[in-house]
């Protein structure tokens, strides 16, 4: 009886994720690999073809930069007027969310996904509004740019030497109904860019001395492409339209410490190697009697609660354990989880009193001979 009841209740569930999944609005992404591609451009040309087919467009909030072929297409469409924000003697714009959901279209035009709002907005960053409005079943058609998802601040600051203060998590993106890339050579980029068409003509030179350069921009878009067959593939797989290759799925485990360097860029890592594999990833930290929680420093206690925070808005599965020893905690949890690969910090030098104890890689290596190892 009681077994009758609980499949009764998961059918249930299931049935309510359908209802709400129904309810819920659509979201399509235009991804491009630079400003100037075209993003904006191509968003407002859909939400013209949609509002002449009958559809109930408005453009919640639109970015066109003085760029006057990109406003010349918000046209005839129907503008919800932003809200004006001050913020240090300074008028700041920002999308009406309340606005939005009190009209309720069938279609809002939100340019700029990874935007960051202004202090005293309602939601910290524009992809929480946007998810405000797909829950509220409002369907959004947004515009992002490749260097500002997450798991790429490493690779983007490497690539182009330029470290990218807005981002949003992957999953936001992933998770897409759509995603549309907006492509456009490096050479007319340029060209677009030296005519004025991108920003005003005192600002060009000192664009194309920084990020506008050639090997930039064909980095980014080698970056775009390479993204947009990511994402596509791993629509189709769990749309069922690719049978799965059970070679290619992994299961991605990330060391988290309280006292471990750049936890972001192990984060960033996992990430982008997790959703190469098709795979899950888990942020596991081990908390030892010597980190109890009338042990731990604030400080260290606050380094791992931020980490763990951002691995889940990441898209990672956040595990805390509690053992003795640090290596034989996460070797348990390989084999009990089937982890494939491992993502670890690269060790510090020992101190006198751990020169004849052995190193969590070399314990890690030696318990799990099959696994992966990757050493950032």
């Amino acid at each position: 009886m009681a077994i009758e009841t609980s499949n009764v209740k998961a059918t249930a569930d299931d049935f309510l994720s359908i209802i709400r999944d129904q309810q819920r609005g659509k979201l399509k992404v235009y991804l491009g690999s630079s400003p100037g591609v075209g993003k904006t451009y191509e968003m407002l040309i859909e939400g013209n073809r949609l509002k002449k087919r009958g559809v109930d467009v408005v453009v919640g909030y639109v970015e066109p930069h003085d760029r006057p072929e990109t406003t010349a297409q918000i046209g005839d469409l129907e503008v919800v007027p932003p809200r004006t924000i001050k913020y240090h003697e300074v008028a700041l714009r920002e999308m009406d969310l309340d606005a939005l959901l009190a009209r309720k279209p069938t279609v809002a035009l939100v340019d700029e996904l990874a935007h960051t709002n202004a202090p005293g907005s309602k939601n910290r960053k524009r992809y929480e509004d946007i998810q405000d409005l797909l829950v509220a079943g409002i369907n959004v058609i947004s515009t992002v740019n490749i260097q500002h998802l997450e798991s790429l601040y490493n690779i983007v600051e490497q690539a182009t030497g330029v470290r990218v203060k807005e981002r949003v998590p992957d999953e936001v993106v992933a998770q897409a109904d759509q995603i549309v890339t907006v492509d456009l050579p490096a050479e007319d980029l340029l060209e677009r860019l030296q005519s004025g068409r991108i920003y005003p003509l005192e600002r060009v030179q000192a664009a194309m001395a920084n990020f506008f350069t050639k090997r930039n921009l064909t980095r980014l878009r080698e970056m775009t492409l390479s993204e947009s067959a990511n994402f596509l593939d791993r629509q189709e797989r769990a749309s069922g339209a690719v049978e799965p290759n059970v070679s290619a799925l992994g299961q991605v485990m990330v060391a988290i410490s309280s006292r471990g360097p750049d936890s972001g860029k192990l984060l960033r890592k996992t990430a982008r190697l997790a959703a190469q594999l098709n795979g899950t990833w888990y942020a596991v930290y081990v908390r030892t009697p010597e980190e109890s929680a009338i042990k731990i420093s604030a400080e260290d206690q606050r380094r791992v609660t931020d980490t763990l925070e951002t691995a889940q808005k990441m898209g990672g599965l956040v595990i805390l354990l509690k053992g003795e020893d640090v290596a034989q905690a996460l070797a348990a949890f390989a084999r009990e989880y089937g982890i494939t690969h491992i993502v670890v910090g690269r060790p510090g030098k020992k101190r006198p009193w751990q020169l004849f104890k052995s190193s969590l890689h070399d314990v890690l290596l030696k318990e799990l001979p099959n696994i992966d190892f990757i050493i950032v």
